[in-house]
C-alpha cells in the first residue's frame, strides 16, 4: 500500500472539468479505518480556492481517479454559481 500511496506525490490535481486545483504534496491517513481521508495540496489555484494558506487538504472522497494526474470531482464550479446568484430578490 505504500507504494501505491507514494506514487500520488506530486502529481498535478484537476477537476473532471479540466480545470487545474493543485499538486499532491502529502497524504492524511485514517490509520484505525485503513484508508485515505485527504489529500495536501499546495501550489492551488487560488481563482477555484480562496484561502491565503500555503496549501489546502481536499477530502479523498472527491478523487475519482489517480494516474499520471489525479482527478477530482469539480465541487468549486457550485460555488462559483452560489457566488453569481446570492444576491437576494
Amino acid at each position: 500500500m505504500i507504494g501505491e500511496i507514494s506514487i500520488m506525490l506530486g502529481l498535478k490535481v484537476y477537476t473532471d472539468e479540466g480545470r487545474y486545483v493543485g499538486t499532491v504534496r502529502d497524504i492524511v491517513l485514517d490509520i484505525e479505518k485503513r484508508k485515505i481521508e485527504s489529500l495536501a495540496i499546495s501550489d492551488f489555484n487560488k481563482t477555484l480556492i480562496d484561502s491565503k494558506a500555503k496549501g489546502v487538504l481536499l477530502p479523498y472522497r472527491l478523487v475519482k481517479a489517480v494516474g499520471d494526474i489525479v482527478i477530482i470531482k469539480d465541487v468549486f464550479r457550485k460555488a462559483e454559481k452560489n457566488k453569481d446568484h446570492s444576491g437576494g430578490v
